[in-house]
């Protein structure tokens, strides 16, 4: 009994005295119920000494780079923020915990005209309100605890970002793919600026203000992203592209089918007229003309009637119509009529009454060698010959705005546009009531001192279309980047954001990457390996019926929730209710910091990652808080329990070798590989990170179910509980660290000579959970999609399984021969998740039906017949 006595007063020093050396825990010492003050004080403790995720640029084979699309400093997150961030920083600290070199950098996309506007409303300059707002943003980041380097910070409104924006408009300058000319522009008469054709809806509204687009001749910057069309479509069947899912086929549809040729030809009236065609030959008829719609900006010119178009081809003058009458291509508004090609141009010049001087004649018969002739012209001359669809246009980059890129050209009365020397670079923003003097500089290829610099500035696309190259060397004021970094570094692994830029902001940096890599500063042509597109996190709306305004939740009595049905408090006023996107505006979003203040930073992490997919809607209610608020409990709970299973439970009292312990520790080994493996699913392959919290949920009933006594000495309960918290970590940081500092603190461990658990360390430093080598996994085997049979084979084996492996197993396997009797196979298909599952799909030819015989009746008819 004093035997007894002294063990357990050991263990009560050796429990006091880990409390105290070995851990930081904030709550150590106390039995505290999991209150929203507890969470508090555990985020505060921990905060300032979670990882921080800094990127070795050294170690860049072992790199992996997850990047989130950079915010727009408004001034405060929103909670589709919180959830696009908490998703990379889930995804970064996992695969960090893996061993990897995770790079996952942050910035700001800060130029642009909502900056512009508020801050004239404030009667500040843009450049403070918008660092005003970078600061109040940057410290909601920082409070949401994402592991973000912000070694690498940058911001597109810094003269050290904008410098290098506008060297790369001078490169696509020099190689003619910046151009200027003048157009028929939309014109945005709210916002007083020129919007691309893409920031235009389908009814004619500019994508920002609303306001019904005007149409107005101005002459603008250019960027010719349609020279690398037919690179751009290609590069969609990438084979390293993964999980880009419906994005490829909106990518497809906006570039078109590149099925014809682009070129850009001057008109008497010094424009650059773009002709498309998909008989580049035609060009080299002596009798070719031009049909321009009646609608037609040039048509409204006051010498429209005598408009022609130099050929540099067949070395003519092509005469320009205008007319409905002519077979436009789709989305064309010009066609190139070449009568000696084909005979319906021959009767629209006879129709039209055109008379042509005599020149030589062309043998269409050689159109071949007469399309090779024209695009080899076209290349050599810059003026097109790419191939491209008839829709798609040169992008649009000229804002007539003030907190923008300043683009990179000087106007001089003698030289035309010229260049601003590299050397000269950046071209600052000049002060926002300077005038006009301001912008008076030298010219700097003829010096005349009455030169004028351009007024436009860069559509913020422009910047935005290669900041995550600057991420990697932000602080280079001698190149643009090293291109050893990015040699090292790219592609972007993980690109996560939203689905309203997965066309033109992808479309764009598709198209930067695809020229960087054309010169020789970007190691592959696409930038992002896999995407992960999130959906909007979506509030109850509330209007009213009648007039449609929308009021507050505050005043709606819900009459009944399953059909939608409510009505004013006040009037009874019937009122619908719905799921919309969150803003202000329809009085149905939530402040992150209101949700972090009630409930904890870590809290409102899960519940924004708990319940559906990433790339779902997320339809924000309090309703589903429950669920992760009870599972937080339950951990905290299982802690207090194992905490006390150690103190209480002696050596003396438990037979370790028993049948029973043996079976309840069997369980726990496999109920910990098992959800190790969904869980790492989850977050490797999937990023479904809802099933992998609802894995870490079930793994939580298994320890909550396990008897007090093999708490106390079953090796496979401490090994499930550490790695239940590991798992944890990424999602929940803060309070992930607070339970591995109580976990790693208690006495009596089991596993202490095992090299899985880095007890010294804390939870973040640990690596990964790893599924046992005896485990056994399936091996499954399917035929067109359906699963045949499931075959258990132990992890060791099955990580080497390769594709001949799997399918000698399935043809020694008899559910799968005698289902493949008289059956052709097309093709097969392995796929192996190494300690996870590998997955063998058999495809089969579609067998036809044989004929049936015709019947008697039949028969009779055919043969009267």
């Amino acid at each position: 009994m004093q035997a007894l006595r002294y063990k357990r007063l050991l263990r009560g020093l050796e429990y006091n005295w880990l409390r105290r050396f070995l851990t930081q825990s904030c709550t150590s010492n106390e039995q505290l119920e999991l209150t929203n003050d507890v969470k508090h004080r555990i985020e505060t403790h921990w905060s300032k000494q979670l990882c921080h995720g800094q990127f070795d640029s050294k170690q860049a084979a072992n790199k992996y780079y997850v990047l989130s699309m950079f915010p727009y400093p408004s001034g405060n997150l929103h909670m589709g923020h919180v959830r696009v961030y908490t998703i990379s920083d889930a995804v970064a600290r996992f695969h960090r915990m893996c061993g990897k070199n995770v790079f996952q950098p942050i910035g700001w996309d800060s130029f642009g005209l909502p900056a512009e506007n508020a801050a004239n409303q404030h009667g500040v300059e843009p450049a403070a309100w918008t660092q005003q707002n970078i600061a109040q943003m940057k410290e909601q980041l920082q409070r949401l605890g994402c592991s973000f380097d912000w070694t690498h910070e940058l911001s597109t409104s810094s003269p050290e970002y904008y410098e290098w924006t506008q060297h790369l408009f001078l490169l696509l300058h020099k190689q003619g793919l910046a151009y200027q000319n003048e157009a028929l522009v939309n014109w945005d008469p709210v916002d007083k600026t020129v919007l691309a054709d893409e920031q235009v809806d389908a009814n004619g509204c500019s994508w920002r203000s609303g306001a019904k687009v005007e149409k107005k001749l101005l002459k603008q910057w250019f960027i010719r992203t349609t020279a690398y069309a037919k690179r751009l479509l290609d590069g969609l069947e990438d084979p390293t592209l993964r999980d880009w899912r419906d994005i490829i086929n909106l990518q497809r549809h906006w570039i078109g089918e590149c099925d014809g040729y682009a070129f850009s030809l001057l008109t008497s009236a010094s424009n650059l007229l773009r002709v498309w065609t998909a008989n580049p030959e035609h060009l080299l008829d002596p009798h070719a003309f031009l049909v321009l719609r009646q609608k037609h900006f040039l048509a409204k010119l006051p010498d429209a009637g005598g408009l022609s178009v130099e050929n540099p081809f067949a070395r003519t003058t092509l005469p320009v119509v205008f007319s409905d009458n002519a077979a436009f291509p789709p989305d064309c508004d010009v066609y190139l009529a070449a009568p000696s090609f084909r005979a319906e141009d021959r009767e629209l010049w006879e129709q039209l009454g055109l008379a042509f001087s005599t020149s030589n004649e062309v043998n269409p018969g050689n159109w071949e060698q007469l399309r090779k002739e024209v695009l080899t012209a076209a290349k050599r001359l810059n003026i097109g010959g790419y191939r491209v669809s008839s829709k798609l246009q040169d992008w649009l980059i000229s804002r007539q705005r003030y907190w923008g890129t300043p683009i990179p050209i000087v106007h001089c009365t003698k030289c035309g546009a010229v260049p601003v020397p590299e050397q000269q670079l950046p071209v600052t923003l000049p002060p926002r009531d300077a005038g006009k003097d301001a912008l008076r500089c030298e010219c700097p290829k003829c010096g005349d001192p009455q030169a004028r610099r351009e007024t436009d500035t860069m559509d913020t696309f422009v910047d935005s279309s290669w900041y995550y190259l600057r991420y990697l060397d932000p602080k280079n004021t001698q190149h643009i980047f090293d291109t050893t970094l990015t040699n090292a570094c790219m592609p972007v692994d993980l690109y996560i954001g939203g689905k309203e830029h997965a066309v033109l902001h992808l479309y764009y940096a598709r198209f930067m990457n695809h020229f960087l890599h054309s010169c020789g500063l970007s190691p592959t042509s696409e930038p992002f390996s896999r995407l992960l597109v999130q959906g909007m996190v979506m509030g109850r709306s509330y209007r009213v019926k009648g007039s449609g305004r929308y009021v507050r939740e505050s005043e709606v009595e819900v009459v009944n929730a399953k059909k939608n049905q409510a009505q004013l408090k006040e009037t009874q006023e019937p009122v619908i209710m719905s799921w919309e996107k969150m803003s202000k505006s329809k009085l149905n979003g939530v402040e992150p910091d209101d949700m972090f203040n009630e409930y904890g930073t870590d809290t409102t992490r899960l519940i924004i990652l708990a319940d559906v997919a990433p790339t779902s809607h997320r339809n924000w209610s309090s309703a589903t808080f429950p669920g992760i608020l009870n599972w937080q409990k339950r951990l905290w709970l299982t802690l207090e329990d194992f905490e006390a299973a150690r103190r209480e439970v002696t050596e003396e009292t438990v037979d370790t070798g028993s049948d029973a312990f043996l079976l309840e520790d069997s369980k726990l080994f496999d109920a910990r590989n098992f959800y190790i493996k969904g869980a790492t699913f989850n977050y490797r392959h999937a990023h479904q990170l809802s099933v992998a919290i609802s894995k870490m949920q079930g793994l939580t009933n298994s320890l909550r179910r396990t008897p007090k006594h093999i708490q106390s000495h079953g090796k496979q309960f401490e090994r499930a509980l550490a790695a239940q918290i590991i798992m944890l970590a990424p999602m929940a940081p803060h309070f992930a660290s607070e339970l591995w500092s109580r976990f790693a603190a208690v006495p009596g461990r089991l596993n202490a000579e095992s090299e899985e658990l880095q007890w010294s360390k804390d939870v973040l430093e640990q690596r990964w959970p790893d599924v046992d080598a005896a485990y056994q996994l399936d091996l499954s085997i399917k035929i067109n999609g359906f699963e045949n049979c499931v075959i258990k084979v132990a992890r060791q084996q099955l990580d080497k399984v390769n594709h001949s492996d799997a399918l000698d197993v399935a043809f020694n396997t008899e559910s799968v021969t005698s289902y493949l009797i008289d059956k052709k196979i097309k093709t097969t298909h392995y796929v192996l998740y190494p300690g996870i599952e590998g997955i063998l799909n058999i495809y089969l030819d579609k067998v036809k039906k044989p004929q049936k015989p015709p019947k008697k009746n039949d028969e009779d008819k055919l043969q009267a017949e």
